[in-house]
């Protein structure tokens, strides 16, 4: 009864609040007075049923928390999706449905749907980048654009000058944006939180503004065009043939990036960069070494960066500075963060959602950009762990109670 009461409030506030814009329409035209009293009746309809249903949602969540005090914590629990996927016959069958799907994709729709795929794979491979660094190791990393963008432009200028092509320059993008990822990380060894933001935000800002006024290198705000696109033995092919080739190169990285990435977070630098992500003054006393942690956590995460950057240079052949901006940065730590923290499924699919969605809501032009900021307001609020949330591992040491039961 409260919530009704409460939600009843709400709307005829919000009425009173829109009544000129809903209700009143001034036609200067004919010089009448138009009144829309069906707008007041469904503004208050709408926001009466959000306002219930926000505040149950809300009384759901407080008991939850209230069971979880109470000592039922289910913050370690896996969600129902988790408990699907823990199933290994279920995620064999699916990560080999998802790979056909995968690979009949460019044959069943068109070109402009593969290369709105393309775009989501690319961020797939950034997302799984950054989820080391922020992810795995909780080094907030506001900049991580700019390992994209030394990428991107090592291709566009080795190739402009020297006529590289794409397959010499891929790892080499990479190893570039790798030390760039070093000479960021020895700077901020020592720093934390928001510190460790503001420095992060700083040198993305710094690798955007050289690029865009040192000309004599960068071509400044002009960019580069007329970069080559993949090659494949030299053979001349169309646009649909080249979007193809390109997404299956994609599809390639994105592979070879979810087995590299999965070593290592079972690896032990991986649980080194979790012991870190936990405490790491308790990490510093277990012996590990911060420094090199810390680097190589860096180092690693802005090698997919670069890498990708080099795809990203091949599929556009232009690239310039206003593609490297810092709203690229956050869409790319909202993927992490909305598809969970440390957990690889989840920055796959967290990545297909903030791509994809905005892709095919074209139809709603004018209200998208408001369903997407409504939707990522709603899932940190109600499950901030993210779809997946990445499940504790449990390490046990067998070979003392084997001896024992020997003996």
């Amino acid at each position: 009864m409260k919530n009704l009461k409460q939600s009843l409030a709400v709307s005829l506030w919000f009425i009173f609040l829109t009544f000129p814009l809903m209700v009143i329409k001034v036609n200067t035209t004919d010089q009448f007075v138009q009144w829309r009293w069906m707008n007041m009746l469904w503004v208050g309809l709408t926001i009466f049923v959000l306002s219930f249903v926000w505040r149950y949602a809300l009384n759901r969540k407080e008991a939850r928390q209230m069971a979880a005090m109470s000592g039922q914590d289910d913050q370690d629990k896996p969600s129902k999706i988790q408990v699907l996927f823990e199933n290994q016959a279920l995620r064999t069958k699916l990560l080999f449905g998802l790979l056909a799907f995968a690979l009949v994709f460019p044959w069943v729709f068109d070109t402009y749907q593969s290369t709105i795929m393309i775009s989501a794979l690319i961020y797939v491979v950034l997302g799984l980048g950054l989820n080391i660094t922020v992810g795995l190791a909780g080094l907030l990393d506001l900049g991580y654009v700019a390992f994209f963008a030394v990428g991107a432009y090592a291709y566009a200028l080795l190739n402009y000058h020297f006529g590289l092509g794409f397959w010499t320059i891929l790892p080499v993008g990479g190893i570039l944006s790798c030390l760039f990822g070093v000479i960021l990380g020895f700077p901020i060894l020592r720093l934390r939180g928001d510190y460790l933001a503001i420095v992060t935000l700083g040198f993305g800002m710094i690798i955007k503004v050289v690029l865009e006024n040192w000309s004599a290198f960068s071509f400044g705000p002009s960019g580069i065009a007329n970069i080559d696109k993949p090659g494949l033995f030299g053979l001349d092919m169309d646009i649909a043939a080249s979007t193809t080739y390109i997404y299956y190169i994609m599809i390639g990285l994105v592979i070879l990036t979810i087995v590299v990435t999965g070593r290592l977070k079972h690896s032990r630098i991986g649980r080194a960069w979790i012991a870190l992500r936990e405490d790491e003054i308790a990490c510093v006393a277990m012996g590990i070494d911060i420094a090199r942690t810390k680097l190589s956590a860096y180092a690693l995460g802005a090698f997919w960066a670069g890498m990708v950057g080099v795809m990203f240079a091949a599929k556009t052949t232009f690239i310039n500075p206003a593609s490297f901006t810092f709203m690229e940065s956050a869409i790319i730590l909202s993927i992490v963060v909305l598809g969970g923290m440390g957990s690889i499924l989840g920055v796959i699919i967290g990545a297909m959602i903030l791509i994809l969605m905005p892709e095919y809501l074209r139809a709603f032009s004018e209200y998208r950009m408001i369903i997407f900021g409504a939707a990522m307001v709603l899932m940190m609020i109600f499950r901030p762990q993210g779809i997946i949330s990445n499940i504790r591992q449990k390490y046990e040491f067998k070979g003392l109670k084997e001896k024992t039961d020997n003996v």
